[in-house]
């Protein structure tokens, strides 16, 4: 059964790869976490200034620990001491020369789905960074956007336990709305194809099952 499920995230990751390459981005098939790896290292040049949105994707395939190496100049969010010393470097990602991030869904009809709390992600997605590097487990394939959106929707209590946002949906592991500033569902993007700036944007999908 497992040699199945393989040959099922195989097929999506394909799919996906052959409609977002006719939509101007630069999409690459990835069997494994491994060789996801080993594409983000030759997509970056040396000595370049590295941001990242959050994601579990990231830390899964290790690409966490390779942007975080000494050859690169990374900004790392990570070790704020305040909530204003964190936005400041949020905002110094959209002037860095790459942006790797993980996302919530890409769609059969090459689409990139993501909900955020900040917008950092979202809005490095869309411009400001010179490069953008996305990384996606095929188990996050669907159809369309509308599907996408929900998706997102559905794995956003993960998230906000994971972030300890203390929203109601951490205990209930279910959406209700809430409107605290701590929401992780405020801002929702649909990066409709890559045209404007063609293959600015890099997605790597791996025929695995990573992130939320």
């Amino acid at each position: 059964m497992n040699e199945i499920k393989k040959w099922a995230l195989q097929c999506k990751a394909k799919e996906a790869v052959e409609v977002l390459n006719s939509r101007c981005f630069d999409a690459h098939y990835a069997e494994n976490s491994a060789e996801a790896k080993q594409i983000v290292k030759e997509l970056i040049p040396d000595g370049a200034e590295i941001a990242v949105g959050g994601s579990v994707t990231l830390q899964e395939t290790g690409i966490m620990d390779l942007v975080r190496s000494p050859e690169y100049r990374f900004i790392d969010r990570f070790n704020s001491k305040s909530w204003e010393e964190e936005l400041h470097k949020y905002r110094l990602g959209f002037l860095s020369d790459v942006f790797v991030t993980g996302t919530n869904a890409v769609t059969l009809d090459g689409k990139l789905v993501n909900i955020d709390c900040t917008g950092n992600r979202t809005g490095c997605i869309a411009f400001g960074p010179k490069k953008v590097i996305v990384v996606i487990g095929a188990n996050k394939v669907v159809d369309n956007a509308e599907e996408g959106i929900k998706r997102a929707k559905g794995i956003a209590p993960m998230n906000s336990r994971r972030i300890h946002h203390g929203n109601p949906c951490d205990t209930t592991c279910a959406c209700t709305e809430c409107t605290g500033t701590n929401r992780v569902c405020n801002v929702i993007s649909i990066i409709d194809g890559c045209y404007k700036f063609p293959g600015r944007i890099s997605v790597i999908v791996v025929a695995e099952e990573l992130g939320f």
